[in-house]
């Protein structure tokens, strides 16, 4: 009889990636703390109050683009549509904010102040457990949760697959922020939700729940990073990159490609909406036009820039991309659009495996080249 090796599971992480992640986790929970609020503002080494907001900023974007890579990195589906439920998430989070305001809005009523504007008298029955922090966190998990299962069900089940999958969450995304652009829906309209005051009974603007919120941001994208490279090192992970080069063919093995498909998809959501859940508290507004399908084309640049199929990949390209943009729309507004479009031409071009891909491929060449050279030694 033929003995069949099944290949030997490898480690999490090498020696040297745990002593990385340690590190990161050093820096988000320990330096950047002591940094922001220990040094004095003219200490060279302080962390200005605008960095600590910006670079937590920037990990929820990071969220949003590894969660890009799981489903197409390494499943093979362009999703255009990751936007709207980050979008649903911070939403979620933005009811419980509002709801934390109480009277001290601008009417000085329990009503969020745009229902007083347009004349309610009561809270819309969605707004039911909005004042509860436990819900909330439900809520953030369920809505894009839900949503993505319903969507993604009746989408893998039709088999539909390519650009019309991109195209279909691309109308869906709009379809969603059409309505939440009506006053109607109880979302705010246009403004969406703004003037967060409390968390938890606790002041929003103070610089010690700016890095509360920062190190939370921090710690949450290095866990979902363990997490999806666990997934990926698995044999569910093996089946979700065997949809992704040879679907056919994994059929033919005797899987069913709809639920992995589903569950890496709805995972994939609901990791964008607690990235929109961290987002919220720390900008201060959501509105509709976080669904705008520009935003869901931008987690997927994100994720392409920096090397699909990576993991590290798309977290490194949400800070390259959003670090040039905080930088250009600055120095030279005007020129921030043109950046873009120019740096996805350049990598799909030229950088088919993004940026942590070229660097990689450029250490393999060096290590290649210097292997000779000690072996001649010997």
């Amino acid at each position: 009889m033929r003995t069949v090796l099944l290949p030997s599971p490898q480690p999490l992480l090498s020696p040297s990636g745990w002593t990385a992640y340690i590190v990161c986790v050093a820096v988000v929970a320990a330096v950047a703390p002591l940094l922001n609020l220990m040094l004095p503002a003219g200490h060279p080494l302080h962390l200005s109050d605008f960095a600590v907001s910006l670079l937590g900023k920037i990990m929820c974007y990071a969220i949003c683009a590894l969660a890009m890579d799981l489903i197409w990195g390494f499943t093979g589906i362009l999703s255009l549509g990751h936007g709207l439920f980050f979008a649903l998430g911070g939403y979620a989070m933005g009811m419980y904010l509002m709801r934390q305001i109480g009277r001290d809005g601008n009417y000085k009523s329990d009503l969020p102040d745009f229902m007083v504007f347009l004349d309610w008298k009561e809270l819309p029955w969605h707004w039911a457990l909005s004042d509860s922090f436990v819900a909330t966190l439900a809520l953030v998990v369920l809505a894009p949760g839900l949503l993505a299962l319903v969507f993604g069900f009746f989408a893998f089940r039709s088999r539909i697959k390519g650009v019309y999958f991109s195209i279909i969450t691309q109308a869906m995304t709009f379809a969603f922020m059409l309505l939440f652009f009506r006053n109607e829906t109880g979302f705010g309209g246009n403004n969406g939700f703004t003037d967060f005051k409390r968390i938890l009974g606790m002041p929003l603007a103070t610089p010690h729940m700016r890095m509360v919120l920062f190190v939370l941001t921090g710690l949450t994208l290095l866990g979902f990073y363990l997490l999806a490279r666990w997934l990926m090192r698995s044999k569910y992970g093996r089946v979700l990159q065997a949809v992704r080069d040879a679907e056919s063919r994994l059929m033919f093995c005797g899987y069913s490609p709809l639920p992995y498909k589903l569950s890496i998809w709805v995972l994939s959501a609901v990791m964008c909406g607690v990235a929109g859940a961290l987002y919220v508290p720390q900008v201060g507004i959501i509105n509709p036009s976080e669904m705008s399908p520009a935003n869901s084309i931008e987690i997927a640049i994100w994720a392409a820039v920096g090397g699909r199929g990576t993991l590290v990949g798309p977290i490194v390209g949400a800070f390259l991309v959003n670090g040039a943009k905080s930088w250009l729309t600055v120095t030279a507004p005007e020129v921030w659009l043109y950046f873009l479009g120019g740096l996805f031409i350049i990598v799909t071009l030229y950088l088919p495996h993004g940026v942590v891909g070229w660097v990689r491929r450029h250490l393999g060449r060096a290590g290649a080249r210097a292997e000779p050279s000690r072996g001649g030694g010997a």
